[in-house]
Protein backbone atom coordinates (compact mmCIF):
# COMPACT_ATOMS: atom_id res chain seq x y z
CA UNK A 1 0.00 0.00 0.00
CA UNK A 2 2.73 2.24 1.00
CA UNK A 3 4.28 1.87 -2.73
CA UNK A 4 1.19 2.34 -4.99
CA UNK A 5 1.02 5.83 -2.45
CA UNK A 6 4.36 6.65 -3.09
CA UNK A 7 3.76 6.24 -6.93
CA UNK A 8 0.58 8.20 -6.75
CA UNK A 9 2.09 11.09 -5.25
CA UNK A 10 4.26 11.37 -8.01
CA UNK A 11 1.55 12.16 -11.05
CA UNK A 12 0.16 15.43 -11.09
CA UNK A 13 -3.57 15.46 -11.59
CA UNK A 14 -4.91 17.83 -14.44
CA UNK A 15 -6.51 20.83 -11.94
CA UNK A 16 -3.36 21.11 -10.64
CA UNK A 17 -1.71 21.13 -14.04
CA UNK A 18 -3.45 24.12 -14.74
CA UNK A 19 -2.62 25.76 -11.43
CA UNK A 20 1.01 25.63 -12.25
CA UNK A 21 0.51 26.91 -15.85
CA UNK A 22 -1.44 30.10 -14.01
CA UNK A 23 0.88 30.49 -11.90
CA UNK A 24 3.69 30.78 -14.31
CA UNK A 25 2.10 33.16 -16.74
CA UNK A 26 1.46 35.56 -13.92
CA UNK A 27 5.28 34.93 -13.00
CA UNK A 28 5.84 35.89 -16.60
CA UNK A 29 3.66 38.43 -16.61
CA UNK A 30 4.95 40.16 -13.34
CA UNK A 31 9.04 39.86 -14.43
CA UNK A 32 8.18 41.68 -18.00
CA UNK A 33 6.67 44.22 -15.56
CA UNK A 34 9.80 44.65 -13.49
CA UNK A 35 12.08 44.97 -16.17
CA UNK A 36 9.64 47.46 -17.94
CA UNK A 37 10.18 49.58 -14.99
CA UNK A 38 13.98 49.02 -14.54
CA UNK A 39 14.73 50.15 -18.25
CA UNK A 40 12.70 53.43 -17.41
CA UNK A 41 15.01 54.25 -14.66
CA UNK A 42 17.82 57.13 -15.67
CA UNK A 43 20.91 55.40 -16.45
CA UNK A 44 19.69 52.05 -16.84
CA UNK A 45 21.74 50.34 -19.48
CA UNK A 46 20.52 47.06 -21.01
CA UNK A 47 22.82 44.07 -21.04
CA UNK A 48 22.90 41.52 -23.80
CA UNK A 49 20.26 39.74 -22.32
CA UNK A 50 17.47 42.24 -21.71
CA UNK A 51 18.01 42.98 -25.49
CA UNK A 52 17.59 39.41 -26.76
CA UNK A 53 14.17 39.17 -24.85
CA UNK A 54 13.36 42.33 -26.17
CA UNK A 55 13.77 41.14 -29.80
CA UNK A 56 12.42 38.24 -28.90
CA UNK A 57 8.88 40.14 -28.15
CA UNK A 58 9.30 41.69 -30.62
CA UNK A 59 9.43 39.07 -33.13
CA UNK A 60 6.41 37.78 -31.43
CA UNK A 61 3.75 40.69 -32.62
CA UNK A 62 1.67 40.25 -35.02
CA UNK A 63 3.13 41.85 -38.38
CA UNK A 64 0.88 44.51 -39.69
CA UNK A 65 -0.70 44.44 -42.46
CA UNK A 66 0.86 46.72 -45.29
CA UNK A 67 -2.28 46.51 -47.49
CA UNK A 68 -4.67 47.60 -44.87
CA UNK A 69 -6.68 50.99 -45.81
CA UNK A 70 -5.48 53.54 -43.03
CA UNK A 71 -7.75 55.39 -41.76
CA UNK A 72 -5.66 58.57 -40.67
CA UNK A 73 -5.29 60.22 -43.93
CA UNK A 74 -9.03 59.56 -44.97
CA UNK A 75 -9.99 62.69 -45.36
CA UNK A 76 -7.05 65.83 -47.09
CA UNK A 77 -8.20 69.74 -47.23
CA UNK A 78 -6.96 70.88 -50.71
CA UNK A 79 -7.33 74.65 -51.66
CA UNK A 80 -7.00 75.78 -55.40
CA UNK A 81 -4.33 77.96 -55.71
CA UNK A 82 -5.31 79.72 -58.25
CA UNK A 83 -9.13 80.53 -56.68
CA UNK A 84 -7.77 81.27 -53.10
CA UNK A 85 -11.40 83.06 -51.69
CA UNK A 86 -12.89 79.79 -51.76
CA UNK A 87 -13.98 77.13 -49.06
CA UNK A 88 -11.36 74.20 -48.91
CA UNK A 89 -13.87 70.86 -49.45
CA UNK A 90 -12.29 67.50 -47.69
CA UNK A 91 -12.31 64.73 -49.80
CA UNK A 92 -11.74 61.04 -49.72
CA UNK A 93 -9.62 60.46 -53.30
CA UNK A 94 -9.95 63.94 -55.31
CA UNK A 95 -9.54 67.30 -53.94
CA UNK A 96 -11.84 69.32 -55.56
CA UNK A 97 -13.07 72.91 -54.93
CA UNK A 98 -16.51 73.76 -54.48
CA UNK A 99 -18.54 77.40 -54.47
CA UNK A 100 -21.74 76.91 -52.87
CA UNK A 101 -21.37 75.90 -49.03
CA UNK A 102 -23.78 72.98 -48.54
CA UNK A 103 -23.16 69.89 -49.75
CA UNK A 104 -24.86 68.53 -52.89
CA UNK A 105 -27.39 65.56 -52.75
CA UNK A 106 -26.21 62.37 -54.23
CA UNK A 107 -27.37 61.64 -57.63
CA UNK A 108 -26.33 59.48 -60.82
CA UNK A 109 -26.41 61.79 -62.98
CA UNK A 110 -24.08 64.20 -64.32
CA UNK A 111 -25.28 67.43 -64.42
CA UNK A 112 -24.05 70.70 -65.72
CA UNK A 113 -24.95 74.71 -64.30
CA UNK A 114 -28.34 75.94 -65.44
CA UNK A 115 -28.16 78.25 -68.60
CA UNK A 116 -31.12 79.34 -70.26
CA UNK A 117 -29.57 79.63 -73.49
CA UNK A 118 -28.17 76.12 -73.63
CA UNK A 119 -30.49 74.74 -75.95
CA UNK A 120 -30.16 77.71 -77.95
CA UNK A 121 -26.32 77.50 -78.22
CA UNK A 122 -26.94 73.72 -78.95
CA UNK A 123 -28.14 74.95 -82.56
CA UNK A 124 -25.99 78.26 -83.24
CA UNK A 125 -22.51 77.18 -85.11
CA UNK A 126 -19.50 77.31 -82.49
CA UNK A 127 -16.36 79.10 -83.45
CA UNK A 128 -13.73 76.51 -84.13
CA UNK A 129 -10.78 77.31 -81.39
CA UNK A 130 -8.05 75.00 -79.72
CA UNK A 131 -9.29 74.94 -76.93
CA UNK A 132 -13.26 74.34 -78.31
CA UNK A 133 -12.28 71.65 -80.58
CA UNK A 134 -14.09 68.56 -79.13
CA UNK A 135 -16.78 71.16 -78.66
CA UNK A 136 -16.90 71.99 -82.19
CA UNK A 137 -16.69 67.85 -83.49
CA UNK A 138 -19.57 66.60 -81.13
CA UNK A 139 -22.03 69.83 -82.86
CA UNK A 140 -20.63 69.16 -86.11
CA UNK A 141 -22.35 65.28 -85.34
CA UNK A 142 -25.26 66.27 -84.20
CA UNK A 143 -28.43 66.48 -86.77
CA UNK A 144 -31.01 69.21 -86.63
CA UNK A 145 -34.69 68.49 -87.69
CA UNK A 146 -37.93 70.44 -87.37
CA UNK A 147 -39.71 67.25 -86.91
CA UNK A 148 -38.47 63.87 -85.41
CA UNK A 149 -37.07 61.14 -87.09
CA UNK A 150 -38.66 57.58 -86.65
CA UNK A 151 -36.45 54.84 -85.08
CA UNK A 152 -37.56 51.58 -86.00
CA UNK A 153 -35.06 49.75 -83.76
CA UNK A 154 -37.10 48.36 -80.16
CA UNK A 155 -36.18 50.24 -77.49
CA UNK A 156 -35.34 48.96 -73.87
CA UNK A 157 -34.92 52.22 -72.03
CA UNK A 158 -35.45 55.65 -71.74
CA UNK A 159 -34.86 58.47 -69.58
CA UNK A 160 -37.24 62.05 -70.32
CA UNK A 161 -35.30 65.13 -68.67
CA UNK A 162 -36.55 68.73 -68.42
CA UNK A 163 -35.81 71.59 -65.99
CA UNK A 164 -39.51 72.28 -65.65
CA UNK A 165 -41.88 69.75 -63.82
CA UNK A 166 -42.89 66.62 -66.42
CA UNK A 167 -46.10 65.09 -66.34
CA UNK A 168 -47.18 62.90 -62.84
CA UNK A 169 -46.88 59.80 -62.69
CA UNK A 170 -49.28 59.00 -59.34
CA UNK A 171 -52.39 59.09 -61.28
CA UNK A 172 -56.20 59.71 -59.75
CA UNK A 173 -58.83 57.93 -60.84
CA UNK A 174 -60.20 59.49 -63.66
CA UNK A 175 -56.76 60.36 -65.35
CA UNK A 176 -55.96 56.35 -65.36
CA UNK A 177 -59.78 54.98 -66.57
CA UNK A 178 -59.31 58.17 -69.53
CA UNK A 179 -55.87 57.19 -70.55
CA UNK A 180 -57.07 53.20 -70.59
CA UNK A 181 -60.11 53.96 -72.59
CA UNK A 182 -58.13 56.15 -74.72
CA UNK A 183 -55.87 53.81 -75.40
CA UNK A 184 -58.59 50.93 -75.71
CA UNK A 185 -60.83 52.42 -78.13
CA UNK A 186 -57.74 54.74 -80.33
CA UNK A 187 -59.15 57.72 -79.02
CA UNK A 188 -57.75 61.59 -79.29
CA UNK A 189 -59.38 62.93 -76.51
CA UNK A 190 -58.44 66.53 -77.48
CA UNK A 191 -60.32 66.26 -81.05
CA UNK A 192 -62.85 64.31 -80.08
CA UNK A 193 -66.32 65.31 -77.75
CA UNK A 194 -66.01 63.32 -75.02
CA UNK A 195 -65.84 63.57 -70.99
CA UNK A 196 -62.63 62.27 -70.96
CA UNK A 197 -59.28 63.98 -69.03
CA UNK A 198 -57.27 65.79 -71.40
CA UNK A 199 -54.69 66.23 -68.67
CA UNK A 200 -50.77 65.70 -69.60
CA UNK A 201 -50.83 62.84 -67.02
CA UNK A 202 -53.75 61.38 -68.98
CA UNK A 203 -52.11 61.48 -72.43
CA UNK A 204 -48.78 60.60 -70.85
CA UNK A 205 -50.29 57.44 -69.60
CA UNK A 206 -52.03 56.87 -72.46
CA UNK A 207 -48.59 56.56 -74.24
CA UNK A 208 -47.28 53.94 -72.01
CA UNK A 209 -49.37 50.71 -73.35
CA UNK A 210 -48.88 48.35 -76.20
CA UNK A 211 -50.03 45.02 -77.18
CA UNK A 212 -48.84 41.41 -77.02
CA UNK A 213 -49.00 37.54 -77.47
CA UNK A 214 -48.20 35.65 -75.58
CA UNK A 215 -48.26 36.68 -72.20
CA UNK A 216 -46.79 33.87 -70.14
CA UNK A 217 -45.73 35.82 -66.48
CA UNK A 218 -43.06 33.45 -65.58
CA UNK A 219 -41.34 34.17 -68.43
CA UNK A 220 -39.45 36.81 -70.26
CA UNK A 221 -40.35 36.83 -74.22
CA UNK A 222 -38.43 39.68 -74.72
CA UNK A 223 -35.32 40.06 -74.76
CA UNK A 224 -36.13 35.81 -75.40
CA UNK A 225 -32.80 35.42 -74.59
CA UNK A 226 -32.94 36.40 -70.86
CA UNK A 227 -30.93 34.25 -68.30
CA UNK A 228 -34.85 34.14 -66.55
CA UNK A 229 -35.74 31.94 -69.14
CA UNK A 230 -33.08 29.30 -68.28
CA UNK A 231 -34.43 25.46 -66.94
CA UNK A 232 -38.12 26.62 -68.40
CA UNK A 233 -39.83 23.72 -69.49
CA UNK A 234 -42.82 23.69 -71.45
CA UNK A 235 -45.09 20.40 -71.48
CA UNK A 236 -46.24 18.78 -74.75
CA UNK A 237 -49.86 19.51 -74.39
CA UNK A 238 -48.88 22.84 -73.46
CA UNK A 239 -46.98 23.44 -76.78
CA UNK A 240 -49.45 22.01 -78.82
CA UNK A 241 -51.91 24.88 -77.29
CA UNK A 242 -49.61 27.36 -77.29
CA UNK A 243 -49.12 26.72 -81.33
CA UNK A 244 -53.01 27.02 -81.81
CA UNK A 245 -53.22 30.14 -80.28
CA UNK A 246 -50.38 31.84 -81.87
CA UNK A 247 -51.44 30.21 -85.14
CA UNK A 248 -54.73 32.16 -84.55
CA UNK A 249 -53.32 35.60 -83.34
CA UNK A 250 -50.59 35.23 -85.95
CA UNK A 251 -53.45 35.52 -88.57
CA UNK A 252 -55.69 38.00 -87.50
CA UNK A 253 -52.65 40.21 -86.83
CA UNK A 254 -51.51 39.79 -90.55
CA UNK A 255 -55.28 40.72 -92.02
CA UNK A 256 -55.23 43.51 -89.70
CA UNK A 257 -51.98 44.82 -91.56
CA UNK A 258 -53.13 44.13 -94.80
CA UNK A 259 -56.77 46.45 -94.25
CA UNK A 260 -54.53 49.20 -93.29
CA UNK A 261 -55.53 48.75 -89.73
CA UNK A 262 -52.26 48.18 -88.05
CA UNK A 263 -49.66 50.26 -89.01
CA UNK A 264 -46.74 47.96 -88.25
CA UNK A 265 -46.05 44.88 -86.02
CA UNK A 266 -43.05 42.71 -84.65
CA UNK A 267 -42.26 39.08 -84.51
CA UNK A 268 -39.09 38.32 -82.06
CA UNK A 269 -38.52 34.71 -82.83
CA UNK A 270 -35.13 32.87 -80.72
CA UNK A 271 -32.91 33.26 -83.89
CA UNK A 272 -34.49 36.31 -86.03
CA UNK A 273 -36.81 39.20 -85.52
CA UNK A 274 -39.15 40.44 -88.31
CA UNK A 275 -40.96 43.64 -88.80
CA UNK A 276 -43.77 43.86 -90.88
CA UNK A 277 -45.25 47.35 -92.47
CA UNK A 278 -48.13 48.06 -93.62
CA UNK A 279 -48.42 49.98 -97.78
CA UNK A 280 -47.81 53.82 -97.04
CA UNK A 281 -45.49 53.03 -93.90
CA UNK A 282 -41.83 54.15 -94.42
CA UNK A 283 -41.99 55.21 -98.11
CA UNK A 284 -43.16 51.87 -99.43
CA UNK A 285 -46.05 51.33 -101.39
CA UNK A 286 -47.36 48.01 -100.66
CA UNK A 287 -47.15 45.67 -97.62
CA UNK A 288 -43.81 44.87 -96.63
CA UNK A 289 -41.02 42.37 -94.25
CA UNK A 290 -37.79 43.09 -92.77
CA UNK A 291 -35.92 40.04 -91.51
CA UNK A 292 -32.42 40.22 -89.52
CA UNK A 293 -30.69 38.97 -88.96
CA UNK A 294 -30.80 36.00 -91.96
CA UNK A 295 -28.64 33.01 -92.49
CA UNK A 296 -27.35 30.98 -95.57
CA UNK A 297 -30.19 28.41 -94.65
CA UNK A 298 -33.16 30.23 -94.29
CA UNK A 299 -32.15 32.40 -97.52
CA UNK A 300 -31.81 28.69 -98.92
CA UNK A 301 -35.32 27.85 -97.71
CA UNK A 302 -37.37 31.26 -99.02
CA UNK A 303 -35.84 29.96 -102.49
CA UNK A 304 -37.24 26.76 -102.34
CA UNK A 305 -40.05 28.33 -101.64
CA UNK A 306 -40.00 31.07 -104.48
CA UNK A 307 -40.24 34.00 -102.51
CA UNK A 308 -38.78 37.08 -103.86
CA UNK A 309 -36.24 38.83 -101.69
CA UNK A 310 -33.32 41.62 -101.28
CA UNK A 311 -30.59 42.32 -98.99
CA UNK A 312 -30.57 46.16 -99.10
CA UNK A 313 -27.83 46.53 -96.90
CA UNK A 314 -24.84 44.29 -98.08
CA UNK A 315 -22.38 45.95 -100.09
CA UNK A 316 -22.23 44.77 -103.81
CA UNK A 317 -18.22 43.80 -102.99
CA UNK A 318 -19.17 41.66 -100.58
CA UNK A 319 -20.13 38.12 -100.99
CA UNK A 320 -21.36 36.52 -104.38
CA UNK A 321 -23.40 38.53 -106.06
CA UNK A 322 -26.34 36.73 -106.90
CA UNK A 323 -27.11 36.76 -103.14
CA UNK A 324 -28.54 40.16 -103.14
CA UNK A 325 -32.12 39.25 -104.72
CA UNK A 326 -34.05 36.28 -106.23
CA UNK A 327 -35.55 37.31 -109.50
CA UNK A 328 -38.51 35.64 -111.90
CA UNK A 329 -35.17 35.61 -114.04
CA UNK A 330 -33.85 33.08 -112.12
CA UNK A 331 -36.72 31.00 -112.24
CA UNK A 332 -37.40 31.73 -115.82
CA UNK A 333 -33.77 30.76 -116.81
CA UNK A 334 -34.41 27.12 -115.09
CA UNK A 335 -37.08 26.52 -117.86
CA UNK A 336 -35.73 28.95 -120.71
CA UNK A 337 -32.35 27.50 -121.02
CA UNK A 338 -28.81 28.27 -121.05
CA UNK A 339 -29.87 31.99 -122.74
CA UNK A 340 -31.93 33.07 -119.56
CA UNK A 341 -29.02 31.87 -117.42
CA UNK A 342 -27.24 34.39 -115.45
CA UNK A 343 -23.88 35.42 -116.61
CA UNK A 344 -21.85 33.96 -114.20
CA UNK A 345 -23.53 30.23 -114.58
CA UNK A 346 -22.73 30.69 -117.93
CA UNK A 347 -19.50 31.69 -117.76
CA UNK A 348 -18.91 28.07 -115.16
CA UNK A 349 -20.10 26.26 -117.73
CA UNK A 350 -17.77 27.89 -120.58
CA UNK A 351 -15.04 27.08 -118.29
CA UNK A 352 -16.38 23.32 -117.51
CA UNK A 353 -16.03 22.79 -121.46
CA UNK A 354 -12.47 24.51 -121.50
CA UNK A 355 -11.06 22.23 -118.91
CA UNK A 356 -12.95 18.94 -120.93
CA UNK A 357 -11.61 20.27 -124.25
CA UNK A 358 -7.94 20.36 -122.62
CA UNK A 359 -8.16 16.48 -121.17
CA UNK A 360 -8.65 17.41 -117.30
CA UNK A 361 -9.65 14.17 -115.89
CA UNK A 362 -13.42 14.06 -114.77
CA UNK A 363 -12.21 13.06 -111.00
CA UNK A 364 -9.95 16.11 -111.32
CA UNK A 365 -12.66 18.11 -112.66
CA UNK A 366 -14.92 17.09 -110.10
CA UNK A 367 -12.59 17.90 -107.05
CA UNK A 368 -12.67 21.74 -108.71
CA UNK A 369 -15.74 22.04 -108.47
CA UNK A 370 -16.42 21.11 -105.09
CA UNK A 371 -13.46 23.32 -104.30
CA UNK A 372 -15.55 26.27 -106.14
CA UNK A 373 -18.67 25.44 -104.41
CA UNK A 374 -17.10 25.12 -101.03
CA UNK A 375 -16.07 29.00 -101.70
CA UNK A 376 -18.71 30.45 -102.81
CA UNK A 377 -20.45 28.80 -99.89
CA UNK A 378 -18.05 30.44 -97.31
CA UNK A 379 -18.51 33.75 -99.34
CA UNK A 380 -22.73 33.60 -98.41
CA UNK A 381 -21.69 32.78 -94.71
CA UNK A 382 -19.46 35.45 -94.12
CA UNK A 383 -22.14 38.08 -92.89
CA UNK A 384 -24.56 35.68 -91.58
CA UNK A 385 -26.15 36.79 -88.17
CA UNK A 386 -25.07 40.63 -89.22
CA UNK A 387 -27.12 43.26 -90.08
CA UNK A 388 -25.44 43.33 -93.75
CA UNK A 389 -28.26 40.04 -93.66
CA UNK A 390 -31.19 41.87 -93.31
CA UNK A 391 -33.96 41.37 -96.02
CA UNK A 392 -36.50 42.97 -97.59
CA UNK A 393 -39.69 40.78 -98.78
CA UNK A 394 -41.78 43.62 -100.74
CA UNK A 395 -45.10 43.46 -101.86
CA UNK A 396 -47.45 40.17 -103.31
CA UNK A 397 -43.85 38.07 -102.08
CA UNK A 398 -44.83 39.14 -98.67
CA UNK A 399 -47.96 36.98 -98.39
CA UNK A 400 -45.91 33.92 -99.48
CA UNK A 401 -43.79 35.06 -96.69
CA UNK A 402 -46.70 34.84 -94.31
CA UNK A 403 -47.10 31.39 -95.31
CA UNK A 404 -43.97 30.03 -94.76
CA UNK A 405 -43.79 31.65 -91.36
CA UNK A 406 -47.04 29.46 -89.89
CA UNK A 407 -45.32 26.79 -91.64
CA UNK A 408 -41.80 27.00 -90.90
CA UNK A 409 -40.05 24.73 -88.21
CA UNK A 410 -37.45 27.40 -87.33
CA UNK A 411 -39.97 29.28 -86.04
CA UNK A 412 -40.94 27.56 -83.03
CA UNK A 413 -37.62 26.08 -81.24
CA UNK A 414 -37.50 22.79 -79.83
CA UNK A 415 -34.35 23.32 -77.90
CA UNK A 416 -32.91 25.81 -75.77
CA UNK A 417 -34.08 28.45 -74.05
CA UNK A 418 -38.07 29.28 -74.52
CA UNK A 419 -38.30 25.64 -76.33
CA UNK A 420 -41.86 25.02 -77.45
CA UNK A 421 -42.83 28.67 -76.93
CA UNK A 422 -43.89 30.80 -79.75
CA UNK A 423 -42.38 34.14 -81.69
CA UNK A 424 -43.79 36.97 -79.75
CA UNK A 425 -46.05 38.98 -81.16
CA UNK A 426 -45.99 43.14 -80.79
CA UNK A 427 -48.46 45.77 -81.82
CA UNK A 428 -49.42 49.59 -81.08
CA UNK A 429 -53.16 48.25 -81.58
CA UNK A 430 -55.32 45.46 -80.81
CA UNK A 431 -55.32 41.58 -82.29
CA UNK A 432 -56.79 38.64 -81.50
CA UNK A 433 -55.88 37.07 -78.46
CA UNK A 434 -53.21 39.77 -77.15
CA UNK A 435 -52.93 41.21 -73.78
CA UNK A 436 -52.55 44.56 -73.11
CA UNK A 437 -48.48 45.98 -71.67
CA UNK A 438 -48.13 48.55 -69.26
CA UNK A 439 -44.78 50.42 -68.86
CA UNK A 440 -44.25 51.70 -65.21
CA UNK A 441 -42.39 55.02 -65.30
CA UNK A 442 -40.30 56.44 -62.49
CA UNK A 443 -40.05 60.04 -61.61
CA UNK A 444 -36.94 61.66 -59.93
CA UNK A 445 -35.67 64.79 -58.90
CA UNK A 446 -32.66 66.34 -58.59
CA UNK A 447 -31.77 69.72 -56.95
CA UNK A 448 -28.15 71.42 -58.22
CA UNK A 449 -27.07 75.34 -57.39
CA UNK A 450 -30.42 75.99 -56.29
CA UNK A 451 -32.31 74.57 -59.63
CA UNK A 452 -34.66 71.55 -59.66
CA UNK A 453 -34.27 68.93 -62.37
CA UNK A 454 -37.00 66.70 -63.00
CA UNK A 455 -36.92 62.98 -64.87
CA UNK A 456 -38.67 60.27 -66.03
CA UNK A 457 -37.14 56.91 -66.30
CA UNK A 458 -38.62 54.03 -68.46
CA UNK A 459 -37.77 50.37 -68.67
CA UNK A 460 -38.92 47.81 -70.70
CA UNK A 461 -40.33 47.35 -74.36
CA UNK A 462 -40.66 50.73 -76.22
CA UNK A 463 -42.49 50.37 -79.91
CA UNK A 464 -40.97 53.15 -82.70
CA UNK A 465 -44.55 54.94 -82.43
CA UNK A 466 -43.66 55.52 -78.20
CA UNK A 467 -41.50 58.53 -78.38
CA UNK A 468 -43.23 60.20 -81.61
CA UNK A 469 -45.93 60.25 -79.14
CA UNK A 470 -44.68 61.59 -76.42
CA UNK A 471 -42.18 63.96 -77.81
CA UNK A 472 -45.67 65.54 -79.25
CA UNK A 473 -47.09 66.15 -75.51
CA UNK A 474 -43.85 67.56 -74.14
CA UNK A 475 -43.31 69.53 -77.17
CA UNK A 476 -46.70 71.22 -76.99
CA UNK A 477 -46.49 71.86 -73.16
CA UNK A 478 -43.10 72.22 -72.35
CA UNK A 479 -40.42 74.62 -73.80
CA UNK A 480 -37.45 72.63 -73.65
CA UNK A 481 -36.95 68.82 -72.91
CA UNK A 482 -34.24 65.90 -73.82
CA UNK A 483 -34.23 62.20 -73.59
CA UNK A 484 -31.69 59.59 -73.95
CA UNK A 485 -32.60 56.50 -75.74
CA UNK A 486 -31.12 52.57 -75.48
CA UNK A 487 -32.12 50.16 -77.86
CA UNK A 488 -32.12 46.73 -78.50
CA UNK A 489 -28.99 46.00 -80.59
CA UNK A 490 -30.73 43.21 -82.37
CA UNK A 491 -33.02 45.59 -84.23
CA UNK A 492 -30.47 47.98 -85.44
CA UNK A 493 -30.91 46.93 -89.21
CA UNK A 494 -34.67 48.24 -89.09
CA UNK A 495 -33.59 51.89 -88.87
CA UNK A 496 -30.13 51.16 -91.00
CA UNK A 497 -32.22 49.27 -93.90
CA UNK A 498 -34.97 52.05 -94.41
CA UNK A 499 -32.80 55.19 -94.27
CA UNK A 500 -30.80 53.58 -97.31
CA UNK A 501 -34.65 52.55 -99.15
CA UNK A 502 -35.24 56.12 -98.59
CA UNK A 503 -32.16 57.33 -99.59
CA UNK A 504 -32.07 55.11 -102.69
CA UNK A 505 -34.87 56.25 -104.07
CA UNK A 506 -34.15 60.20 -103.86
CA UNK A 507 -33.70 62.03 -106.71
CA UNK A 508 -32.78 65.86 -107.26
CA UNK A 509 -35.87 65.83 -109.82
CA UNK A 510 -38.96 67.84 -108.48
CA UNK A 511 -41.17 65.73 -109.88
CA UNK A 512 -40.26 62.77 -107.97
CA UNK A 513 -40.27 65.06 -104.87
CA UNK A 514 -43.91 65.76 -105.76
CA UNK A 515 -44.27 62.23 -105.99
CA UNK A 516 -43.45 61.92 -102.98
CA UNK A 517 -45.04 64.27 -101.06
CA UNK A 518 -48.06 62.77 -103.38
CA UNK A 519 -47.35 59.29 -101.26
CA UNK A 520 -46.60 60.37 -98.33
CA UNK A 521 -50.22 62.22 -97.98
CA UNK A 522 -52.31 59.40 -99.36
CA UNK A 523 -49.87 56.56 -96.97
CA UNK A 524 -51.53 58.74 -93.86
CA UNK A 525 -54.53 59.00 -95.54
CA UNK A 526 -55.16 55.57 -96.03
CA UNK A 527 -54.05 54.88 -92.28
CA UNK A 528 -55.66 57.68 -90.96
CA UNK A 529 -57.72 55.11 -88.61
CA UNK A 530 -55.46 52.60 -87.93
CA UNK A 531 -55.45 53.82 -84.03
CA UNK A 532 -52.57 55.83 -83.43
CA UNK A 533 -52.48 59.86 -83.38
CA UNK A 534 -52.43 61.67 -87.02
CA UNK A 535 -48.85 63.47 -85.77
CA UNK A 536 -47.51 60.03 -85.19
CA UNK A 537 -49.25 58.32 -88.36
CA UNK A 538 -47.54 61.45 -90.20
CA UNK A 539 -43.97 60.54 -88.91
CA UNK A 540 -43.92 56.71 -89.54
CA UNK A 541 -45.25 57.56 -93.49
CA UNK A 542 -42.53 61.05 -93.67
CA UNK A 543 -40.56 60.60 -96.89
CA UNK A 544 -37.34 62.84 -97.49
CA UNK A 545 -34.41 63.44 -95.70
CA UNK A 546 -34.22 63.01 -91.90
CA UNK A 547 -37.50 60.97 -91.82
CA UNK A 548 -35.40 57.79 -90.12
CA UNK A 549 -32.80 58.02 -88.29
CA UNK A 550 -30.88 55.71 -85.11
CA UNK A 551 -31.86 58.18 -82.02
CA UNK A 552 -30.18 57.46 -78.77
CA UNK A 553 -30.15 61.20 -77.93
CA UNK A 554 -32.69 63.96 -78.73
CA UNK A 555 -32.70 67.60 -77.18
CA UNK A 556 -35.97 69.90 -78.05
CA UNK A 557 -36.25 73.44 -77.76
CA UNK A 558 -39.60 75.58 -79.04
CA UNK A 559 -38.18 77.75 -80.58
CA UNK A 560 -35.39 76.12 -83.04
CA UNK A 561 -37.03 71.97 -82.93
CA UNK A 562 -34.96 68.59 -82.75
CA UNK A 563 -31.82 68.27 -82.12
CA UNK A 564 -30.77 64.56 -81.92
CA UNK A 565 -27.86 62.08 -82.64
Amino acid sequence: MSSEASVASKWTRPDDFIKLQRLKQKKNKLAARVSNNNNRRPGYKLDETDKSTLLEAKLAQKRKNPFAKSTDDAKKFCVDPHRPGLEPVATASSCFVRETPTRPPPTKFVLQKYDPQAFAKLFQQPQINAEDEDDAELAARQKHTAHLPVDWSLKTRTRFFCPTELPAIQLKTSQLASGLTSFVRCMDPQRTESTLDISDATRFNQCNYYWQHPHLPWLTLFPRTSKENVGVVVGERERKALAEEWDYSFRGLFQLLRARQCPYFYLCANTFTVLFRAAGVGGRAESHALVTPSTRGMRQALRQEGIEFSMPLKSETSGNVHDNSFTEETTLGLDAGEDALPPAQIDEDDDEDWLESLGVDERELRRIQSSHARKQQAAEMREDFSDNSLLLVDGVECQGFFSYLLNAKSAISTVGRLAGVPPTLLSPVAFPKATMQHLVPRSKKVRLDGVDYFSIDMKGLMLPTFLPSVAELLSETRQMFSATLASNTNTLAFSKATQKLLESSETPQSDTEGEDAAGQVFGEQNLSECGLLPGVVGSICRTGKHAVGLLERVCYQRDEGYAWS
